[in-house]
């Protein structure tokens, strides 16, 4: 144990421990609550309700305006142990804390719009997300155009579309939309706020992850005001903008969380199950040490990597567009180590963790959604690919 009270080798600092602490106490509190939301589909309203009593919500928020202004480390940090106890609610936040950072990073929006934002998460518990996956799109970071619109009207904006994937739909208030601006190449974004012609279709039927509330989301000839233009037709994208790809470490943050949560599980069966045909616990067993051990490479090889990547990236600041493929490396090693973590513990708990009255089968169920989340394995490797060619390329031409 260290000086801060705990065992984590990644709590380096009295304020990661109170980071860490209370994600740790509102993960016990969700794990409770998850197999029921998990049954149901239903999306956890206590748990944000909960979370905004704890102030969790303004975890990425500036201090100026009231927040807590975390690295990305420390999001790290919360979002993985907020994880261990309800991967659906951890995800589901995390767009929102990252969504923060990102515009805290970024200065995207206008100093007054975005502060009112922070001060509406601080005191009133807003959530915030942006909706950009459309039925014809899929994932936004393929690139395709939406088909959402914006339709320039008298003092703003009427928007209409369908945006899927809407992950806390449920309870956004205001929400981004990315919409192709008519008569234009260009895709605008815009602050939308519940009300007339905004529509939740409760779509959300998934095989993990389904406690999200990632509906589809309606917009019926929705009017925004100017006020409410994040990117219009005139918006020209910087040639050099700010790197905020780290705020995606939410991601993988999330799925080590759940796979951590597995592992625990697992072990914890192993040194009390004792079937009647031995004479002492299965975690005594050669073969079930030697599935912990494969965990423990997993679990210590991928944590290790989340965590040297969002702190080299909270330090190196001159250096994020370069850490890009690192970023996606991460996403890549986590998620992928975490399928194969879940799974061990399946195979060490047996056939009882296919039991819905064990938490396994939703870990194993949630755990494989990491993999659809961007950036996509295919993606990761074809950037790392590209990057050995080019150095390599770089090298030979500085030979003499």
């Amino acid at each position: 144990m260290n000086r801060f009270g705990s065992t984590d080798p990644f709590i380096r600092n009295e304020r990661e421990a109170v980071i860490a602490a209370r994600a740790d106490k509102l993960g016990a509190i969700f794990a409770e609550r998850a197999p029921q939301h998990d049954l149901e589909g239903s999306f956890p309203f206590e748990n944000f309700d909960d979370l905004k009593e704890s102030g969790y919500l303004k975890l990425t928020v500036p201090a100026a305006f009231g927040g807590e202004e975390a690295s990305v480390y420390e999001m790290v940090l919360a979002q993985e142990r907020l994880a261990r106890g309800d991967g659906s609610t951890a995800l589901a936040v995390g767009w929102h804390i990252g969504q923060i950072l990102q515009l805290r990073l970024s200065g995207a929006w206008p100093e007054p719009l975005f502060e009112r934002l922070c001060r509406d998460v601080v005191a009133e518990g807003t959530v915030i997300n942006e909706l950009a996956s459309e039925p014809a799109t899929g994932s936004p970071s393929r690139g395709g155009r939406p088909e959402t619109t914006a339709r320039r009207v008298s003092g703003g904006w009427r928007i209409a579309g369908r945006k899927t994937f809407s992950t806390l739909s449920p309870i956004l208030k205001q929400f981004v939309v990315t919409a192709g601006i008519e008569h234009s190449e260009k895709v605008g974004a815009f602050l939308v706020r519940s009300g007339p012609g905004v529509k939740v279709e409760e779509t959300w039927n998934m095989m993990g992850m389904r406690a999200t509330g990632s509906h589809d989301v309606i917009l019926e000839d929705v009017f925004v005001p100017d006020t409410g233009v994040i990117r219009g037709p005139d918006y020209e994208k910087p040639e050099f903008p700010v790197p905020t790809e780290g705020i995606l470490l939410h991601i993988p943050a999330c799925y080590m969380g759940i796979a951590y949560a597995a592992r625990n599980f697992s072990i914890d069966f192993a040194r009390r199950h004792q079937p009647n045909s031995l004479t002492v616990p299965i975690a005594e067993l050669p073969n079930v040490q030697r599935q912990i051990a494969q965990i423990e490479v997993d679990l210590l090889t991928a944590r290790s990597y989340l965590y040297q990547t969002a702190d080299r990236w909270d330090k190196e600041a001159e250096n994020r567009a370069a850490l890009k493929p690192e970023l996606g490396l991460a996403k890549y090693v986590v998620t992928n180590a975490a399928v194969r973590i879940v799974d061990q513990a399946m195979r060490i708990v047996g056939g009882l963790s296919l039991s819905r009255k064990l938490p396994l089968e939703r870990m194993y169920r949630d755990v494989r959604a990491g993999l659809h989340n961007p950036p996509m394995d295919d993606v990761v490797l074809t950037n790392l690919a590209k990057r050995a060619l080019s150095e390599a390329e770089e090298k030979e031409n500085q030979e003499p």
